[in-house]
C-alpha cells in the first residue's frame, strides 16, 4: 500500500508546479473605428477651364497648396483618433 501513496505524493508535487506558472498574454482586440472621414474639398485646380492662362493656374495652384494642407490635418487627426490606444 506504501507504493500508491508515494504515487500519489509524487502527482501531486508535479500537478502543483504546473499551477504555478500563469503567463499573461495580452492580444489586441480590432475595434470598429468611430472617426468620420473628413469630405474633401474642392480643388481650385479643378475648377480651371482648359486653356486657363497661367497667372490663373498659378494662382489656383498657391490657393491648393493651403486646401491640401488643411485637408492632411484634418485626415491625421481622423487617422489618430482610430489608431490611439484603448483607454481603460
Amino acid at each position: 500500500m506504501k507504493a500508491p501513496r508515494h504515487i500519489a505524493a509524487a502527482l501531486s508535487l508535479l500537478l502543483a508546479g504546473c499551477g504555478t506558472q500563469l503567463q499573461q498574454i495580452k492580444v489586441p482586440l480590432p475595434v470598429a473605428c468611430q472617426a468620420e472621414e473628413p469630405t474633401r474639398p474642392a480643388m481650385p485646380t479643378d475648377a480651371l477651364r482648359p486653356g486657363a492662362d497661367i497667372d490663373r493656374y498659378v494662382a489656383a495652384s498657391q490657393a491648393e497648396i493651403e486646401i491640401r494642407e488643411g485637408y492632411e490635418l484634418e485626415l491625421r487627426a481622423a487617422l489618430s483618433e482610430c489608431t490611439a490606444p484603448l483607454r481603460k
